[in-house]
């Protein structure tokens, strides 16, 4: 590349590097419009607590103040939230700022990094940043190759696991993720786990945060996007050996988190009614959305635990997502999911009413 005359050699990582595609409007090429209703985003249904609004509009002076570099009122919150000691607790601008740093500090050149497919795109995308050697496991449910995954973490740095998993929905049960756990821990390789739905999961208790007291290969991924309905302030917060917190400590940007995000961070983390009115919520409207797309002819459903479902359709993705466009409706197009194709379309729950419109858009196609 040459800028003004002098050369510059980017590192074939870098030159490589993509930028993923995700769900909501600036992906779409479109400018945020309230008239749309988007189930291409998998944040809470409800949106972000109440008591937000009113924390927002108290501390509108920290736009002036540069904000605390550590988050470290945060961590303590948090700290109370997850029973995990603030020393083993990082905070990050969304969780995938956590993802670029955890694979800045930890992937290197030809470190092997294992990540079952389909799933969230940026564990691919940091780790081929990091010039990390990919091997990708394909299974639409990992509960049941288990036994052949295992068989796959011989030289393997680290493996990515999503539970439940992005896009499919599917949840990895306490005993299967244990499994896994174990063998990365005989062979020496982190296990790097995105826990960003999880609290979304109606009835369930299939976390491993209890577990990094016994693990300290074990890292933990979190998000208050999607669980407080917060994606516009965009935080998330990890989870690990101390010493690996250590260290992301040390090299994330100053100032990564800004004040007002930590302030609402906070508050939403004292609103816990708001997350189990949330819960049922998901667990009334999953149903409902997973039984009346069935029914409608071309369209397949996955079973998903989450708040998000995964659906093939005999028609191709994109124009499934252009015909819901000109309705305002948004969804989203699966197709760059590595180990997906343009027949599979994801939808968020959201309210009754709107996956009520949702139902008889797709019944129009």
């Amino acid at each position: 590349m040459v800028f003004h005359g002098v050369k510059f050699v980017l590192e074939r990582n870098v030159s490589n590097h993509f930028l993923v595609q995700h769900g909501g409007f600036y992906s779409t090429g479109l400018q945020y419009d309230s008239r749309f209703i988007d189930f291409s985003s998998n944040v809470n249904p409800l949106g972000f607590p109440p008591s937000v609004t009113k924390i927002i509009q108290k501390n509108r002076s920290l736009l002036s103040v540069y904000p605390d570099p550590d988050s470290s009122k945060l961590r303590d919150d948090l700290q109370k939230y997850t029973g995990i000691q603030k020393s083993q607790i990082t905070v990050g601008n969304g969780a995938t700022e956590i993802i670029y740093n955890f694979c800045k500090v930890f992937l290197h050149k030809n470190s092997n990094v294992l990540i079952p497919i389909p799933t969230f795109s940026e564990y691919e995308a940091a780790s081929r940043l990091s010039d990390a050697r990919i091997s990708f496991f394909k299974t639409m449910n990992l509960n049941k190759n288990i036994l052949d995954l295992q068989d796959f973490i011989t030289k393997t740095k680290c493996i990515f696991v999503c539970n439940p998993n992005n896009p499919t929905g599917v949840l990895i049960s306490k005993k299967n993720l244990l499994k896994i756990l174990e063998s990365a821990y005989n062979k020496s390789a982190f296990m790097f786990l995105d826990e960003c739905f999880i609290e979304l999961v109606p009835n369930s208790n299939e976390s491993l945060v209890h577990y990094l007291k016994e693990f300290d290969n074990l890292f933990i991924l979190r998000s208050l996007t999607k669980s407080f309905g917060l994606a516009g302030l965009r935080i998330g917060y990890g989870l690990g050996n101390k010493k690996v917190i250590d260290v992301l400590q040390r090299i994330k940007i100053p100032w990564n988190v800004n004040g007002l995000a930590q302030r609402t961070a906070s508050d939403a983390l004292s609103n816990m009614s708001h997350l189990t009115k949330t819960r049922k919520l998901i667990k009334k409207e999953l149903g409902f959305l997973q039984d009346s797309i069935s029914k409608i002819n071309g369209f397949t459903c996955y079973d998903s635990s989450t708040n998000f479902i995964l659906i093939k359709s005999k028609m191709n993705s994109k124009k499934i997502q252009e015909k819901l466009i000109e309705k305002k409706i948004l969804i989203r197009d699966c197709s760059n999911f590595r180990g997906l194709g343009n027949k599979f379309i994801r939808v968020a729950v959201r309210t009754h009413k709107e996956n009520v419109k949702l139902v008889r858009a797709l019944e129009d196609i």
